[in-house]
């Protein structure tokens, strides 16, 4: 393994393990059994070795959300898009990181999604932006009946409940007494994508309708 893989390793799991802010060059770089002049050399500084960790996780796992949302919208010609595959293109290529070596990236992009203020901006803008902007074309077309004020409120709580998903495996074990298995990915997604369709297509409640137009 080389220095640049190690200290993209270690400092992924110190991350998702301890936070963003918490963690210092210092502590990753014992962790990693290097000296601090070996991330000078490969990264200058902490938050371009952060900004290189999503990079090698995220840019793949992008390029597969578009790459699906591109089918869907394929198949799809003129008509309107199925809602179901738009949030599956989303999820699914994220969500089944729980069951690869590169499981500690998503509770760590879930720290930072919670945790962080400027470091979120940041993270979104150089990360996620663009794709953002796609598949919130997507969903528009796909959902037609919600106002725009409203999908971003509903974006806002589905990328919670994910968030959340990849933070609660733990308790949910817990709490189930055994009984959940949150390693089930495949069963996470079906349940999960079940479960935010049905908010996502839910009617504006009438109380907030004169806020939304």
């Amino acid at each position: 393994m080389t220095t640049k893989t190690r200290l993209l390793d270690t400092a992924e799991r110190l991350f998702a393990q301890h936070g963003i802010e918490t963690t210092s060059l210092r502590i990753i770089t014992r962790e990693a059994g290097v000296n601090l002049a070996a991330v000078n050399y490969h990264f200058q500084s902490k938050e371009a070795l952060l900004h290189a960790v999503i990079a090698r996780r995220l840019d793949p796992v992008n390029q597969r959300r578009l790459a699906m949302l591109d089918a869907c919208e394929a198949a799809a010609g003129n008509g309107p898009l199925p809602p179901h595959q738009v949030l599956d293109a989303l999820l699914r290529p994220v969500l089944e990181m729980l069951s690869t070596p590169a499981k500690e990236f998503a509770p760590m992009m879930s720290r930072i999604f919670t945790e962080s203020s400027d470091l979120t901006e940041k993270v979104f803008q150089k990360h996620l932006a663009h794709v953002s902007a796609r598949f919130f074309a997507a969903f528009e077309r796909a959902i037609p009946h919600l106002p725009r004020k409203e999908l971003f409120w509903r974006l806002l709580f589905t990328f919670g409940a994910v968030s959340h998903t990849f933070g609660g495996a733990k308790v949910l074990r817990t709490i189930s007494g055994g009984e959940c298995d949150p390693s089930d990915v495949e069963g996470t997604i079906r349940r999960l994508e079940s479960f935010l369709l049905a908010g996502l297509e839910a009617p504006v409640p009438a109380e907030v309708q004169h806020a939304v137009h």
